[in-house]
C-alpha cells in the first residue's frame, strides 16, 4: 500500500519562500502523474500545478513543481509568497502497482500561512 507524507508548510512573511515535499512510500509501484492543489478557508480546492508544468494563473512565475523519481517525491517551490497564497496545500498522485492496479492518492495536507 502506497502512503503519502507531505511536509514543508509553515508560517512565512510576504515575499518569502517555502518548499513543499510530498513523498510516496511503499513497495512495487510507479508514480505516473502528480500535482499540487490548495484550499483556502471558505474556498474550494483548486489546482496549483501539474506534472506537465501547467500552473494556476495566480502562481505563474512564482511556483515551480518538480520531482525526484529516485525518491518518489514531488516538490513545490514557492517564491514571492503573498497573503492570498495562505491555504492548506495537498499533493495528489496517480500511479500503478506492479500487478497493474491503478491508484490515486491525496496527501494529508500541509498548512501554508503567509503573514507579517
Amino acid at each position: 500500500q502506497v502512503q503519502l507524507v507531505e511536509s514543508g508548510g509553515g508560517l512565512v512573511q510576504p515575499g518569502g519562500s517555502l518548499r513543499l515535499s510530498c513523498a510516496a512510500s511503499g513497495s512495487s509501484f510507479r508514480l505516473n502523474d502528480m500535482g499540487w492543489y490548495r484550499q483556502a478557508p471558505g474556498k474550494q480546492r483548486e489546482l496549483v500545478a501539474t506534472r506537465t508544468k501547467n500552473y494556476a494563473d495566480s502562481v505563474k512565475g512564482r511556483f515551480t513543481i518538480s520531482r525526484d523519481d529516485a525518491k518518489n517525491t514531488v516538490y513545490l517551490q514557492m517564491n514571492s509568497l503573498k497573503p492570498e497564497d495562505t491555504a492548506v496545500y495537498y499533493c495528489k498522485v496517480y500511479g500503478t502497482y506492479n500487478d497493474g492496479r491503478y491508484f490515486e492518492l491525496w496527501g494529508q495536507g500541509t498548512l501554508v500561512t503567509v503573514s507579517s
